[in-house]
């Protein structure tokens, strides 16, 4: 063996550790800038009154830019109750605690007396952030989700019906709205609908925060404010608002981490040697294999007991499949994706839609290639599962539970 070619030998070792350490270097980094956006001083203190719910934010192996100076948002809540009364908003909607809003205002001009300590309530503030939101993460749909909503509570001077909310309950400001009511100060939240029946003695309006188009503007959030207050001297209610200028901040805040966390896996089934595969023929195989074409121009692929889409199955050349194109056309491959944040159980996921990769590959006589058109060996897919489990594990570490309510809204459009 000569010189160069033991030098060369010698580079290519260096070469491919230096990339090793630099990824294992990248992702600590990572993990200890998301670690530190959520970590609470031991030093400061929390008050009922004037802290917000933090905002829930999550973590990421990405490889879009990491962000800095991320830190958690606390919104101000203002009251503003009918003449003569007086209200008083404790945030702090998250698990399954209902006693942080006191009752809604007094008839006196004098302020309310304190309200008694729940030790409970004290105690879920006690515990780490994290912990809270994981309790949080499977209540989405029946609560209030204060880490990644802005919350405009409304508590109308004697119990009232959902038609008082007409104005507002199907206002659209860009982002997912939510109306939830309860009929007693301890009760359960309720969401609301328009035929939604009986009367509430508390409502809230719940804007999410941030979506895969983007952080709530400051318009959005001021267009909902105005929109929602415009109700209370209508039923008549006092009203405690958010400050729009935080929740601007926590909207972007929210925004940038789900960015950075939002992974989603491609595997590409490539006819070989430039061939191409009619379209009739890919939907035979497609629909034989359990897949079904949607109306977005995508094969899907069901969970049979809830209907949830674990994967799907797009054109490689980035046209939407329909009836009429896959009758008249062919296509040199397709992609499998699988959209992490929104299915349970991603690393099992992942092995599903590996699976039938495969079939699919075997069946069409095409290649399974990545994304640089790379033959995809066990070893390179193992390599890609351990990547998914290392995404999930991050997503459940950090309160959004891969496929949960909360992850669905966050990582939906």
């Amino acid at each position: 063996m000569s010189s160069l070619q033991l030098g060369l030998i010698v580079a290519g070792i260096l070469l491919v550790l230096a990339v090793v350490i630099y990824n294992h270097w990248q992702e600590r980094q990572v993990r200890r800038r998301i670690a530190a956006a959520f970590r609470r001083s031991d030093d400061e203190p929390e008050t009922l009154d004037t802290a917000a719910p933090e905002v829930r934010v999550e973590p990421t192996l990405r490889t879009s830019p990491a962000r800095d100076g991320i830190s958690d948002g606390a919104a101000t809540l203002a009251a503003e109750p009918p003449p003569g009364a007086t209200a008083v908003y404790r945030p702090g909607l998250c698990g399954d605690d209902e006693s942080s809003l006191s009752p809604p205002w007094t008839a006196s001009g004098a302020p309310p007396p304190p309200a008694a300590r729940d030790e409970s309530f004290d105690a879920a503030l006690a515990r780490p952030a994290i912990a809270r939101a994981r309790e949080s993460a499977g209540s989405a749909t029946r609560e209030p989700d204060p880490d990644i909503e802005s919350i405009v509570t409304l508590q109308p001077a004697k119990p009232t019906g959902v038609g008082a909310l007409a104005a507002g309950l199907h206002a659209r400001f860009g982002k997912r709205l939510r109306w939830f009511g309860r009929a007693k100060r301890d009760g359960p939240w309720q969401l609301l609908a328009t035929e939604t029946r009986g009367e509430f003695v508390e409502f809230v309006a719940c804007l999410l925060l941030a979506d895969r188009n983007g952080a709530a503007s400051r318009a959005q959030l001021e267009t909902f404010v105005r929109v929602v207050g415009e109700l209370a001297p209508l039923l008549p209610a006092a009203m405690a608002v958010p400050d729009v200028t935080a929740e601007v901040e926590r909207a972007e805040t929210l925004d940038r981490m789900c960015a950075e966390v939002d992974v989603q896996i491609g595997l590409t089934v490539l006819k070989a040697d430039a061939g191409s595969i009619p379209g009739t023929r890919l939907r035979g195989v497609a629909e034989a294999a359990g897949f079904k074409l949607s109306s977005g121009g995508r094969f899907e692929w069901h969970q049979d007991e809830t209907g949830t889409v674990l994967y799907s199955m797009q054109n490689l050349r980035n046209e939407p499949f329909t009836v009429d194109t896959l009758r008249l056309s062919a296509t040199n491959g397709v992609v499998f994706v699988l959209d992490v944040p929104r299915v349970a159980d991603p690393p099992r996921t992942f092995d599903q839609m590996k699976l039938a990769a495969k079939r699919m590959a075997h069946t069409l006589s095409a290649d399974l290639v990545d994304d640089n058109r790379r033959p995809l060996d066990d070893p390179a897919l193992a390599a890609i599962r351990e990547q998914v489990q290392s995404a999930s594990g991050a997503l459940t570490h950090y309160g959004i539970e891969p496929g949960s309510p909360r992850a669905i809204a966050l990582f939906g459009a």
